[in-house]
Order: structure tokens, then C-alpha cells, then sequence
């Protein structure tokens, strides 16, 4: 696959900390950008919790409502990257209702009967200090499966630290050595992915 192709990447970022505050989920977030940059991979970050982002499940809510300006980041990204700490165990409640809005893809499709979401390609990175990172893959991956997005091998790259500890991922002095390897993996399969179904899109549903 030709990796001269270049491609677009936005990240979620979905940390309940505003900026400019540090967090974890985001300079994870930025590790792995920067893998995604060596496959001539564009990146844009949103910290979601910076915008207003109102509960549903249709494109546009109304009144003051920016995931639709959000959504068109998304729709113009051939990669689309979800970065979430964990809380008691689980995705953050900004990623909860991301992938709620998400719900309402499943209303568009292209003139072929495809969903608008069928040829971007989707990764999960997650932090936290407990376990919780593996649930949490699973239940993002599948989620965001149910919309449209496909996923690569390896495509979730995770740092938890020991239970009942107080050392952040912000506080750490280097990337991990498996860390380092999981962005590394992640980078190289989802840009190869997604340019296999930028020149082939899945087959027409009608």
C-alpha cells in the first residue's frame, strides 16, 4: 500500500480536565499522534470537554449545540482516534455521549445504502490508574463498529497504572517500553487500513 497517500486523523480527546489543564488522556493522545505522523498521517486534536456538546442522539440538537461543526472533523478524517481515562473502570462520560451523537449516523448513508462512516478507520488509546482498559476497548470498539468504523489489528494502545496508586501518565518521565510498541502497532495498521478503504470502499448494500 502506497504510504505516500496522505491521510487525515482527529483525535477525541475525552478527559474531563479543560485547557489548557494537563491530562494524561491527552499527551497519550499526542504519543500516539506523533506515530501517526510518521505514515504521513494528519492530526487534529478536539478536547471534547471544551465544547458544548448536548445529549442526544441526532446529528444536530439546536441551541448552541457544536458537535455538528465536531461531526464535520470526523466526516472530512479518514482515521478517527478516541483517547479516554478511565473512572471506577470506565470510559470517561465525555466519550460516553460522543458515541451517543454517533448513534445518529446509523440515518445516513451514501447512494449505495453505505453508511458515511464505512471507510474510516477507528483507535482507542485509554489511560488510568486501575484495570479497566480492556472493557473499555472492547465496549468503544464495538460501539463505534455498530456506526460504520472499522478497526485494524491492535487497535488500542493502553497505559494503567498499579491500583491504589498516585502516579499519572503526565507524570511519567518517558514513554513506557510496551507503550511506546502498542502507539507504534496501532499507527502502522490503522494508516494501512485506512488506505485500503480510501481506494476500495466496502461493496454497495443495495
Amino acid at each position: 500500500m502506497n504510504s505516500d497517500v496522505p491521510l487525515k486523523a482527529v483525535a477525541l480527546v475525552t478527559t474531563l480536565k479543560r485547557s489548557p489543564e494537563a491530562s494524561s488522556a491527552d499527551k497519550l493522545a499526542h504519543d500516539l499522534g506523533a506515530e501517526f505522523e510518521k505514515h504521513n498521517v494528519e492530526l487534529e486534536y478536539v478536547r471534547l470537554v471544551d465544547h458544548v456538546i448536548k445529549p442526544g442522539v441526532e446529528i444536530d440538537m439546536k441551541n448552541g449545540d457544536e458537535w455538528p461543526k465536531i461531526r464535520t472533523k470526523i466526516m472530512e478524517s479518514d482515521i478517527l482516534i478516541v483517547a479516554t481515562p478511565t473512572w471506577v473502570g470506565q470510559m470517561s462520560s465525555e466519550l460516553l455521549r460522543a458515541i451517543e451523537r454517533l448513534d445518529a449516523e446509523l440515518s445516513k448513508t451514501d447512494g449505495e445504502g453505505r453508511y458515511q462512516t464505512y471507510p474510516k478507520v477507528a483507535a482507542v488509546a485509554i489511560v488510568g490508574n486501575e484495570d479497566g482498559a480492556h472493557k473499555i476497548t472492547a465496549d468503544v470498539l464495538q460501539a463505534l463498529n455498530d456506526v460504520g468504523f472499522t478497526w485494524a489489528a491492535n487497535a488500542a494502545t493502553y497505559w494503567n497504572g498499579e491500583a491504589m496508586h498516585t502516579t499519572d501518565y503526565i507524570d511519567l518521565h518517558e514513554v513506557p517500553e510496551k507503550v511506546a510498541l502498542a502507539n507504534k502497532m496501532v499507527a502502522a495498521n490503522t494508516a494501512h487500513l485506512a488506505r485500503l478503504l480510501k481506494s476500495s470502499n466496502y461493496p454497495p448494500v443495495k
